[in-house]
């Protein structure tokens, strides 16, 4: 039996379309038709259905799914054993918002880069709904984001959380006493993209005190945002870790406005969420290192800055993918 059109059948009942199986395996529509044809007269069933709703397993195909995956996962360990040096060779796609970029996501790179020499990395930076799209159709193995992805296939591990501010910079007519909510909403307000959980928290928040019609420019863009912010633009509502830098250097500053707590502020979420099954071990690997570093990075920052998901699980230091099959994020 051809192994790999057991993975192509796996991708197919993953993503539930012909078509962006082709383009996740980059070959044809055409051929993951022929696999899939070729598997089903070699097996003498019918493996899938096409409706209008899209492509969806027979009741044989959920049958021959749980076999597939352990011939492939068993296919894919012997692979590793007959090439631990080299490690898994591949390509691994990786989505992040900004947030993620500009915090700890470097030092995740660098560990792959030692751990997975040989592993092929592609990197999309994008909001948190493009790429939970893009993750669902298939276009990318994890995505380091801000929501949860809600869809069987795809896990979800909260990472950590990081209070939001009202931000200025320093020589700028913003950075003054503000006596309430109110007076500060008639300014300018910088935030993240246009219906975002932060944007949409902060809606939230303006209409709870009676604010209807604030003035909040969206930004897709954390480096220009960031550089309005630092040129008198508007107020920031951003969180304090992203701009650890300017803070230190006093060229930005935190306000606190009368009568209203911090904390009455969201928090920026991250969230990591990856597909699973035979073949994508090297996946969860790196989701583990993931919240090991942002662990890391919260401690040093302090928890008024960042704080680690009290919902993460403690887990093992994973220092090399000889440690894949030794510990699971339940």
């Amino acid at each position: 039996m051809n192994v790999r059109f057991l993975e192509t059948f796996l991708w197919v009942a993953r993503l539930n379309s012909f078509r962006l199986t082709a383009e996740k395996l980059f070959t044809t529509q055409a051929s993951i038709s022929n696999r899939i044809a070729a598997l089903e007269e070699e097996l003498g069933v019918k493996l899938f259905v096409r409706d209008n709703k899209g492509v969806r397993l027979t009741p044989d195909g959920d049958k021959v799914l749980e076999y597939a995956e352990q011939i492939v996962g068993r296919a894919h360990a012997l692979r590793m054993s007959l090439g631990q040096a080299s490690g898994y060779e591949g390509k691994v796609r990786i989505g992040a918002i900004d947030s993620v970029v500009q915090t700890w996501f470097i030092e995740l790179l660098s560990w792959i880069t030692v751990n997975y020499p040989h592993l092929e990395v592609e990197i999309a930076v994008d909001s948190a709904r493009g790429l939970s799209n893009q993750l669902q159709k298939g276009y990318l193995d994890i995505a380091f984001q801000a929501d949860l992805v809600r869809l069987e296939s795809i896990r979800n591990l909260e990472l950590a959380k990081y209070p939001m501010r009202w931000i200025v910079a320093a020589n700028s007519p913003y950075n003054r006493p503000f006596s309430s909510l109110q007076e500060l909403a008639s300014e300018r307000l910088i935030t993240f993209v246009a219906n975002s959980r932060p944007h949409q928290d902060i809606l939230s928040l303006l209409h709870l005190n009676g604010i209807t019609s604030p003035r909040i420019s969206c930004v897709n863009s954390f480096a220009a945002m960031t550089r309005l912010i630092e040129d008198g633009f508007g107020i920031g509502v951003i969180p304090p870790a992203l701009v650890r830098e300017q803070l230190a250097n006093g060229s930005l500053v935190i306000l606190n406005i009368a009568n209203t707590q911090p904390s009455s502020l969201s928090m920026l979420s991250q969230v990591a969420s990856w597909r699973t099954g035979s073949g994508l071990e090297h996946c969860e690997a790196i989701v583990r290192q993931a919240q090991n570093i942002v662990q890391r990075f919260c401690k040093i920052i302090g928890p008024e800055r960042g704080i680690a998901a009290n919902s993460a699980p403690a887990v093992k230091q994973v220092d090399s993918p000889a440690e894949i099959k030794a510990v699971t994020i339940r």
